[in-house]
């Protein structure tokens, strides 16, 4: 695009402001359909004239814009005509595309007002069959905002403690080519409530991130079409097919935000590793505003005393909430692990039945 800096020193005006404009007038008129000076000018805020007067200098550099005449008329760019190349790889893109959502999820955006613009861009750059998908990227890539917890058993720290292996970058970058190119993706799964490893077939739809983990959203190719989640460090191995679906362009990951995901995923957990523990109530009002218990289930016992119930099949993250609570909270169920953290608490507790000394060691 340098011949836009060009012409806009044939006319004296060399603001970025200017070129800025003559670029998104570019943007505007890609969508095929024609737009009316009147309407240019109330989105870049100048006159009609000035629109014109950029018409002009687009239409000098070689630019095909006509104008249509009519009620519904306008300028118009040749069909078939593609912008300019930046030189991005459909890879690269993508990333920085993916970039852009990550920070409109941050609280505070540097350079907000810079945003839009870049993305229309971007997305100008891109291969017409991706420009639409990711001119809406938030639908296809979500980011979870960081919550407050009173007790954090998958903190961000640990998770960032285990660096990325070449499979879980691989279990994103293939899912996320699945989504672009409308093709399954044929994957093993390892999940921590199953015995061995499941083969899956599946119909990506979407990636968020959550503290520092990526989920990737889809269907089993042939399933009951409900969505499923699947975690990225989990993928043992993944690949993309050349089988082609149907996607409705629909879905909209936008709708498991919010930990709208875990509310769902803790009810299934809950069928197939559930855990109950009686509590106090004033012990369960805090755990019901902590970002991940909350969505147990808290049922009252009595006056005094709730039943907690949650889904968790690993032992040390129990023991670890049941030592967090004290005194006020007994674990019910699952009944056999009752012995071992009365085992725990003793270890623990044995220290403290030896004589004190003010000086350990001595």
């Amino acid at each position: 695009m340098s011949g836009i800096g060009t012409a806009v020193g044939e006319v004296g005006d060399t603001s970025m402001k200017r070129n800025d404009r003559l670029f998104g007038i570019l943007l505007r008129l890609r969508g095929g359909h024609a737009v009316s000076a009147t309407d240019l000018a109330a989105a870049f805020e100048v006159s009609p004239r000035t629109i014109y007067r950029d018409v002009d200098a687009l239409s000098a550099l070689g630019i095909p814009i006509y104008a249509e005449r009519g009620r519904t008329g306008g300028f118009r760019l040749l069909e078939g005509y593609f912008l300019p190349a930046l030189g991005f790889t459909v890879e690269e893109a993508v990333s920085l595309t993916l970039g852009i959502t990550l920070l409109r999820a941050m609280r505070v955006r540097p350079y907000e007002a810079a945003l839009e613009s870049a993305e229309h861009k971007l997305i100008a750059a891109m291969p017409e069959h991706l420009a639409g998908l990711l001119s809406n990227a938030g639908r296809i890539i979500g980011v979870e905002p960081a919550l407050e917890g009173v007790l954090q058993s998958d903190s961000p720290a640990a998770a960032s403690e285990n660096s990325p292996t070449e499979t879980e970058r691989s279990a994103i970058d293939t899912f996320l080519k699945g989504i672009l190119e409308g093709s399954y993706v044929s994957m093993t799964y390892r999940s921590p409530y199953r015995d061995r490893p499941s083969e899956i077939m599946a119909e990506p739809l979407a990636i968020f991130s959550d503290r520092q983990r990526w989920y990737l959203v889809g269907r089993r190719a042939g399933g009951d079409g409900d969505e499923r989640l699947w975690r990225a460090d989990r993928v043992l191995a993944i690949e993309s097919t050349n089988e082609h679906f149907a996607g409705d362009g629909n879905f909209d990951v936008r709708g498991l935000l919010g930990r709208t995901w875990l509310r769902r995923a803790m009810t299934q957990w809950s069928r197939t590793s559930p855990v109950h523990v009686r509590l106090t109530r004033e012990l369960a009002d805090r755990l019901q505003h902590d970002w991940y218990y909350r969505h147990a289930t808290f049922e009252p016992c009595d006056d005094q005393r709730v039943l907690m119930t949650f889904g968790e099949n690993r032992q040390e993250h129990v023991f670890e909430l049941l030592r967090w609570l004290g005194p006020g909270a007994e674990l019910l169920e699952p009944l056999a692990w009752r012995a071992d953290f009365l085992r725990q608490i003793a270890d623990m507790a044995a220290p403290y039945q030896e004589p004190w000394s003010a000086h350990p060691g001595s």
